[in-house]
């Protein structure tokens, strides 16, 4: 008897156990740990959920950098030149809020969120907001 004789069966058992194997769930039965007529009742979930309600943070005279920080990465911001010189914020950290909308504590309803800014070494005072 050859060698090549004795290793098919024992190649075809291999590849048979493997392939019975696969077809296995990894997963528990839920219905196995929970006794019949025990189980907690899912709750039904809406096709078109109501989007969550966001509150514009009380952040005017603070550090435009930080306050879009403080409001996350998925908050839509746009910063807006207040000195109504048209320049552009590229670097936010380097810019103080004098106004937002919507306002402090108000609801946010729209966006993007807009935060009106004047240099770190303005005054707010002097800006003529648009």
């Amino acid at each position: 008897m050859s060698v090549t004789r004795l290793l098919i069966p024992v190649l075809a058992a291999a590849l048979l156990a493997s392939a019975t194997a696969c077809g296995a769930s990894s997963e528990p039965d839920a219905s196995a740990d929970t006794p019949a007529g025990s189980r907690a009742a899912e709750t039904p979930r809406s096709a078109n959920p109501e989007p969550v309600a966001a509150t514009m943070p009380d952040v005017i005279g603070g550090n435009a950098g930080r306050a879009h920080e403080q409001m996350g990465s998925g908050t839509d911001v746009a910063f807006k030149d207040a000195s109504g010189r048209g320049r552009p914020v590229d670097d936010p950290a380097e810019w103080r809020i004098c106004a937002s909308r919507p306002g402090p504590n108000q609801q946010i309803t729209d966006y993007p969120v807009v935060l009106d800014v004047v240099r770190v070494s303005e005054s707010c005072e002097d800006a003529v907001s648009q």
